[in-house]
């Protein structure tokens, strides 16, 4: 058994993977395309389901990609916590955190926490919690160089 790919659920599925793509640097796997009709609202127990789907792979990684869907009909819910139970976060690392953490920002995202290193003198291991423009939590990792601020 494998992971096959993570789901997002989005208000604004376009919107929401441009932001994957030009932020978090995943790249599309496919065309997008509209899923429905009765094999769709059978398999996911939703009548009438139609659903627009992205598919996006993440960095260096052909597998598992992540799908963005969006719904025709959604129902709203608060931002997730940090701390809730379920789904998490998604993880990225990468180079420079502070250099992603103020792109996110700038597209539309916020910072949740301070970087704060968990590493030692000699290796840094940096954190930093994030939500992407839709309020999804992510973990941004920066192993070793402290951030340039």
């Amino acid at each position: 058994m494998k992971l096959a790919h993570i789901n997002l659920v989005a208000r604004n599925a376009e919107a929401l993977a441009a932001f994957y793509m030009n932020v978090m640097k995943c790249e599309s796997l496919r065309e997008p395309k509209m899923v429905s009709g009765e094999k769709v609202s059978r398999g996911n127990g939703i009548s009438n389901s139609e659903i627009y789907t992205i598919w996006l792979t993440f960095p260096e990684l052909e597998r598992p990609f992540l799908e963005i869907h969006e719904h025709k009909v959604t129902h709203d819910r608060d931002q997730p916590r940090v701390n809730e139970p379920g789904f998490g976060h998604l993880s990225f690392q990468m180079e420079d955190i502070s250099v992603v953490l103020a792109e996110i920002i700038q597209a539309g995202g916020a910072q949740i926490g301070e970087i704060t290193d968990f590493g030692t003198p000699d290796k840094p291991f940096l954190i930093a919690y994030a939500r992407d423009p839709e309020g999804n939590v992510l973990e941004l990792e920066q192993i070793g160089n402290r951030p340039r601020c």
